[in-house]
């Protein structure tokens, strides 16, 4: 898995994490009330679904029988079922990563100036999640990109921003432990001081954090099963109208990262 921060999310909950859950989306999602906008990438609606089966594809509306009605109907339930959720639990989960590095890195390094550092990488990691999953008034955004698990809820492109994060994180408590057990003398009762304080951090965020964390990921898993079950009912819908085969709008499995 490339986004090893939150394997520190994953970690404090269960030592299995579940299984992996790719998800793809090939297109941006706008989902109000009683429309759902697909948004290509020059920021143009490729195509969008009007309440409670109207179908409308490049500015043309699309005939359609009541097969196809139907279907369009369910893949449209499901759309506005599931995406204002998963943007909120995207969010969610990011704020929970953030605050176990916190909770980790606060506990060890006292020093201001590497505390503002780390908050401000993990400052920009949470502004680029608000930016890919936005939730505007009636209006619930996800952005195109790739998921590599539904437990990790950040998108490929945050890798930069999480691995600045930790790594200003890791290097901040390797400092603080060097600066301890430099001097000599008093070396390995400074080192069981500093094993006995990363024992106190770890059953503090088991405490805090743990509860949060397992509750995370049974959402998460729920995700997953309802993007397959997206995918799937995106797929019959697109052999069935000639329109929309062009626009793959979700995929999951093995798949997911085809495309890109």
């Amino acid at each position: 898995m490339r986004f090893l921060v939150l394997t520190l999310l994953l970690f404090i909950s269960t030592a299995n994490a579940s299984k992996d859950c790719e998800v793809s989306l090939n297109y941006g999602v706008v989902v109000s009330k009683h429309q759902i906008r697909v948004i290509g990438h020059g920021g143009r609606a490729v195509y969008q679904i009007n309440h409670p089966a109207q179908l409308i594809v490049q500015g043309e509306w699309i005939a359609l029988d009541e097969q196809q009605e139907r279907e369009l109907t369910e893949l449209s339930a499901g759309i506005h079922q599931v995406v204002p959720k998963m943007i909120l639990l995207a969010n969610e989960g990011v704020e929970l990563a953030i605050e176990t590095i916190e909770q980790v890195y606060g506990g060890l390094v006292k020093d201001d100036k590497s505390q503002k550092k780390l908050q401000k990488s993990l400052e920009r990691v949470q502004l680029s999640v608000k930016e890919k999953f936005i939730h505007a008034k009636d209006n619930f955004y996800m952005g195109p990109g790739s998921l590599e698990q539904v437990d990790d809820l950040v998108d490929r492109e945050l890798e930069e921003h999480l691995e600045e994060a930790i790594s200003t994180s890791v290097g901040g408590i390797l400092s603080a432990i060097g600066g301890l057990v430099a001097n000599g003398e008093g070396s390995e009762e400074k080192i069981a001081a500093i094993t006995n304080q990363l024992e106190t951090i770890g059953e503090g965020i088991s405490q805090t954090v743990g509860p949060k964390a397992e509750t995370l990921k049974l959402k998460a898993q729920w995700f997953c099963n309802k993007f397959k079950e997206l995918d799937q009912a995106e797929d019959q819908l697109r052999a069935s109208i000639k329109e929309l085969q062009p626009y793959n709008v979700l995929v999951t499995g093995t798949n997911a990262y085809l495309e890109e």
